[in-house]
């Protein structure tokens, strides 16, 4: 029989709490320490049997992060590190599904009951049909929402308020002056899930529309020529628009890129804004509206945790409220028949 946890710790002159850490979270433990504890292990015939732990307690130690997009995305990278950083030190893996389709997201639920593996599901920025919520709800499993609709059913969600983000980018070029102003948002098919972003240009337009403004919506797709294609569109409307709001700043900076590469003048014929305040937000000087994936990750991480542990959690719905982050790529507009292009 193999030796218990407190003689490994009593053998390698450490504690119990450090024999658990030198297996579980080597990152807290120095390598010497580390060397000694599991060399000392393996002499006992001590092991940690994480698969016996998860039996004892009926759970599977493990939670499925759904994702649309790729998961190098700079929102989607961002929500894993938040994640991680809360749930690995309670030795909880994150087992994470790429959910682009309908038909995807169906047979993740039809499936997980017979493999019942997951304790917890975050369901990240796109919506969530009815039947899953009632599945996962009948399996005793907590559905979380990440800029998710949400909806009293689910455990637990933490929003971005994109409403609000949406009528902040329209009350900001507002009140610089424009009134001929596009939105652009990417297309998505009848079966492509329904993003949360969606919710953006919503709120957008209301808020214009209340000032007698009606911006025009251009729908794009993500493509590797998408700002060239968006860029030979603005440039050859009819009624040339002077401002520009970008659903997002992965449109947002490639577009105000190519433009500059053009020699068209940003914010001097077009003025830009964008949402997110994401990677190489700062270093293009984009006007964008932050928000923050990392903390909506750790917010998640902390409610699934008081879920799994006592059933409930304090603030089940909790928004992150979204803020401008004013830079260069916005001004007042001028007349473009006086513009003059480097």
């Amino acid at each position: 029989m193999g030796a218990t946890i407190q003689e490994v710790a009593a053998a390698a002159h450490v504690s119990v709490s450090t024999v658990s850490r030198a297996f579980n979270r080597p990152d807290l433990v120095s390598a010497k320490t580390r060397h000694r504890v599991i060399e000392m292990a393996r002499k006992l015939g001590f092991t940690i049997l994480r698969s016996a732990t998860a039996l004892k307690s009926g759970r599977a130690f493990r939670i499925a992060l759904l994702v649309s997009g790729p998961i190098s995305s700079w929102f989607n990278a961002s929500i894993l590190e938040g994640l991680d950083a809360v749930l690995r030190p309670a030795e909880y893996d994150l087992a994470i599904w790429q959910i682009g389709t309908y038909r995807e997201q169906q047979c993740f639920f039809d499936d997980l009951p017979e493999r019942r593996n997951v304790d917890a599901v975050i369901v990240s920025s796109f919506d969530i049909k009815t039947r899953e919520i009632d599945r996962l709800a009948t399996m005793g499993v907590p559905l979380i929402g990440i800029n998710s609709p949400i909806d009293s059913r689910m455990a637990a969600s933490v929003n971005t308020d994109d409403l609000h983000g949406g009528t902040i980018m329209a009350n900001h070029l507002m009140s610089l002056g424009h009134q001929n102003i596009v939105f652009v948002a990417t297309r998505t098919a009848e079966h492509i899930l329904r993003f949360s972003a969606n919710r953006r240009w919503e709120s957008f337009a209301r808020t214009c529309k209340l000032k007698d403004i009606n911006p025009r919506l251009i729908m794009t797709e993500r493509k590797p020529n998408m700002a060239e294609v968006l860029s030979d569109r603005l440039l050859t409307m009819k009624s040339r628009p002077t401002a520009v709001a970008c659903q997002d700043d992965e449109i947002a900076i490639p577009l105000l890129l190519e433009l500059r590469r053009r020699n068209v003048a940003v914010p001097g014929q077009f003025s830009i804004i964008g949402f997110d305040d994401s990677r190489y937000a700062r270093e293009t000087g984009l006007t964008t509206i932050r928000q923050l994936p990392i903390q909506l990750g750790m917010i998640t991480g902390a409610k699934i945790l008081d879920l799994l542990s006592t059933g409930k959690t304090n603030a089940p719905f909790e928004s992150c409220t979204a803020a401008l982050i004013e830079r260069s790529s916005t001004a007042p507009p001028k007349n473009l028949d006086t513009i003059l292009v480097n």
